[in-house]
């Protein structure tokens, strides 16, 4: 069964108001949800797999295809961070620098779809 898709209005209200300062759970929760949803439509494919704990992960990007296991190329980090770079007020350099992202395998670096979009 496919995940239910995140609402686009209810997703950029998510956003905005966590991007305004919101710590409340549910809008992190569907802010994250949202912008992973919103990666996964714009680079779709199984190679990497997305992982923003606790919230979601999404696999996404063109390329070979995973079927069990750990796949090869895993990027995880917080929910802060993943907002950041999805919304484009970090950048993957300047994340991955400073250790906010954990990445591994030839196809973890995802800088090129980043930001998903001006907000």
């Amino acid at each position: 069964m496919a995940k239910p898709r995140v609402d686009s209005a209810e997703g950029h209200a998510a956003v905005a108001a966590v991007l305004a300062g919101s710590s409340e759970r549910t809008d992190i929760a569907s802010a994250v949800r949202y912008l992973l949803q919103l990666m996964g439509d714009a680079t779709p494919g199984h190679t990497v797999e997305l992982r923003v704990p606790p919230f979601g992960a999404i696999q996404c990007v063109e390329g070979p295809e995973h079927t069990r296991g750990t796949p090869p190329n895993v990027v995880e980090m917080d929910s802060a961070t993943w907002i950041a770079l999805a919304t484009g007020s970090l950048s993957w350099a300047e994340a991955y620098d400073a250790g906010k992202i954990s990445a591994s395998g030839v196809r973890s670096d995802l800088s090129s779809q980043l930001p998903l979009a001006q907000w």
